[in-house]
């Protein structure tokens, strides 16, 4: 919390937190690593001002700082697709496809007359998915990239929705 004050963007690393964290149990990996990861990931986006040429090397630094395995390091590295660094494990995948997931599911919500999770179904995230005009900065395929871990794209995006409504108070949807 100490390098982030922005609102959204807090909710936005607790959500990729959350869904990391069920893609691990999912997959039968070290939650607490996995789920660290997800919250950790965009610890630089204020301190970067945004820049992507330097956003994910600082919080790469901040996360080794702050204790993270040397697996969480390189994956807080490699999420930025500005820097072309190979997604070389699971856990680098999880998180390359899970970030720009929050955004679109969170859009989903937010069109919604309650703007809730509650009743948001999978099957209207997945048309929303297809809509370009949609949620132009939740990148599909990045989020397509689900199938380098094993999962389809409505089975992601069940996942994901079902994690993010697991903390939706603490999203404020």
């Amino acid at each position: 919390k100490a390098n982030v004050e922005n609102k959204n963007l807090v909710r936005h690393m607790l959500a990729a937190e959350a869904i990391m964290c069920a893609l691990a149990r999912r997959l039968g990996e070290d939650e607490e690593e996995w789920g660290l990861t997800g919250l950790l990931h965009d610890i630089d986006i204020e301190l970067t001002e945004g820049d992507m040429n330097n956003h994910s090397k600082l919080g790469a630094d901040l996360a080794r700082e702050l204790g993270a395995s040397e697996a969480m390091v390189h994956a807080v590295l490699c999420h930025n697709p500005t820097h072309g660094i190979p997604l070389e494990t699971k856990l680098d995948k999880a998180l390359f496809c899970t970030d720009p997931l929050t955004g679109l599911i969170t859009a989903a919500a937010l069109i919604r007359p309650d703007k809730k999770l509650a009743g948001l179904r999978a099957k209207s995230v997945e048309k929303s998915f297809k809509e370009k005009g949609f949620a132009e900065g939740a990148d599909r395929q990045q989020i397509s990239q689900c199938s380098q871990i094993g999962l389809d794209l409505d089975q992601f995006i069940e996942l994901g929705l079902k994690a993010m409504r697991g903390i939706a108070g603490r999203l404020g949807l």
